[in-house]
């Protein structure tokens, strides 16, 4: 047991950051980001709202600010926060102001929460990239907002592509979010 848990101390770098995007529903993007390399560890949950322990069920209300996000933890060393962002467009309809796909509502309305004045002209600049690249015919409506308490949603919302798969393809398929990412971006390898 001593072993594995100097094991696990040594494969954490010492130096992370945590990035907390929201891109319609949290389950939706989760995967994207554990598959990317250089990502420690993702959590699902709330960001947004000045609520204290915001619960799914205040959230789905829709009466808070909150928006289901997501929180990436990561080795700047290996991965950027300007790699992060490129993940993070292809995963969302950023023409899209009132949710994502068939979500729709203030919790699923996307952003990109920013924790410092670096961040932010980072997601200035990548956000006014993607707006320039020819890819959409609407404005880029991804709003960038200054970072709040993220909180953690309850266990069962966590890697849900892992612990429902049948029911998270059948979602992901059935919102529309697969069909525009092939249409946007291509297939994925």
């Amino acid at each position: 047991m001593i072993v594995d848990l100097a094991r696990a101390q040594e494969s954490t770098p010492a130096n992370t950051k945590t990035a907390v995007l929201a891109g319609g529903c949290f389950w939706c993007i989760q995967s994207a980001f554990d598959k990317a390399p250089g990502v420690i560890k993702t959590l699902v949950g709330y960001c947004g709202g000045t609520e204290p322990n915001p619960t799914y069920e205040l959230i789905g209300s829709e009466k808070t600010k909150y928006r289901e996000s997501i929180e990436i933890t990561y080795d700047p060393a290996k991965i950027s926060f300007e790699r992060l962002l490129d993940i993070y467009w292809k995963e969302i309809n950023p023409t899209q102001a009132d949710g994502q796909f068939t979500d729709i509502g203030p919790s699923y309305r996307a952003a990109i929460f920013y924790g410092s004045d670096e961040e932010k002209k980072i997601a200035e600049a990548s956000k006014e990239k993607l707006a320039s690249s020819g890819k959409f015919d609407k404005p880029i409506v991804t709003e960038i907002l200054p970072a709040m308490k993220f909180y953690p949603a309850e266990a069962y919302h966590q890697k849900y592509y892992q612990q429902n798969p049948t029911h998270f393809e059948a979602f992901e398929h059935g919102s529309g979010r697969t069909s525009f990412q092939e249409k946007t971006w291509g297939k994925s390898p």
